[in-house]
């Protein structure tokens, strides 16, 4: 089969597409036939060496944890009615999933449904699985004002839809003129330039004096310190990236004094918080985000690249020249 391996810590142009041997399933497990591979920025840290959410892998390895497609066979202790099942599935902790095969437990399985095809489906099993989870520290309602950020990327447009199916008042934020119409479109009420200087006031003159529910922050610095001060009392600045930061500067960006005095909270939500919410299973936030897209509450955007192309597909993310969840196609 062919995959895409890194055999030195570094650059995108580290990733090389190379034949490789098709893996077998073990007990318990299913090999998939991949149709997509979901590309998370996190793959772009263990790329160049850095640990974070998952210890850094030995090398060579073949980077992605989100894929989809079709059981092409089963491994003993395994049900064999799941041959030829379309099926989505996080890998975990194993990595594996830039390749044309993927091998995983059969437990992680999901079916997908009907109306997505097989990236839909990779970004709900990642990305919707992450958008069920921030969602889990919040109440959104016909009476909310919700300020997303980086709201043309994968998340941001899933939590525009979210918000916009409860009722709020949805404020979409995104970088560059086709973003921001791709917001639009997406159905936020008013969709806005953070590259232009004029933004706040726009979004001010937009909401009036009852301020801001809920800021939804990937992405942190200037834009996030600009959002929370559009907050209204008792206002929500709930955190779960660092897009817009330094590495070694703090995701949470307010002192405890600061959110005192204009009476909002800031929190960080990604990772133990988003777990233990769930009750420590994530299995949970992934049945559910394949049961909002299964209705067609949620529709993901997908920015495809050609699983040859996979270090382009991580420049593109690192520059932040992509929209939606960026996938893989074999």
């Amino acid at each position: 089969m062919h995959a895409i391996r890194l055999h030195t810590f570094g650059p995108a142009e580290n990733l090389r597409y190379e034949t490789v041997s098709d893996p077998a399933p073990g007990p318990g497990q299913v090999r998939i036939s991949v149709a997509a591979a979901g590309v998370h920025l996190v793959d772009t840290s263990l790329r160049r060496g850095e640990p974070g959410p998952y210890e850094l892998p030995q090398l060579p390895t073949v980077p992605g944890r989100e894929v989809a497609g079709t059981v092409d066979r089963v491994g003993p202790d395994v049900e064999p009615g799941l041959l030829g099942a379309r099926v989505v599935a996080h890998l975990g902790a194993v990595p594996g999933g830039y390749a044309e095969l993927a091998v995983t437990e059969a437990a992680r399985l999901h079916e997908i449904p009907a109306n997505l095809d097989a990236a839909e489906a990779v970004a709900m099993i990642g990305t919707g699985r992450t958008t069920m989870g921030i969602l889990q520290f919040t109440d959104l309602d016909p009476d909310s004002v919700a300020v997303v950020t980086a709201a043309a990327g994968g998340i941001g447009t899933l939590l525009v839809q979210y918000a916009r199916n409860a009722g709020a008042t949805v404020i979409g934020l995104a970088g560059g003129p086709a973003k921001v119409e791709q917001v639009r479109r997406n159905g936020a009420d008013l969709a806005a330039d953070y590259l232009l200087p004029d933004w706040p006031d726009r979004v001010r003159a937009y909401i009036g004096d009852r301020g801001a529910s809920v800021l939804f922050d990937s992405v942190g610095g200037d834009i996030a310190r600009t959002g929370v001060h559009l907050l209204g009392k008792g206002g929500q600045h709930l955190v779960y990236g660092r897009s817009g930061r330094s590495n070694d500067e703090g995701l949470l960006v307010f002192s405890a004094d600061e959110l005192a005095a204009r009476g909002i909270t800031s929190e960080l939500v990604v990772g133990p918080p988003m777990l233990a919410r769930a009750g420590g299973d994530l299995r949970v936030l992934e049945e559910r985000a394949m049961a909002e897209a299964a209705a067609g509450r949620l529709r993901p955007a997908v920015h495809r690249f050609p699983l040859a192309e996979a270090a382009a597909a991580h420049r593109a993310l690192e520059t932040r020249g992509t929209t939606g969840k960026v996938v893989l196609i074999p």
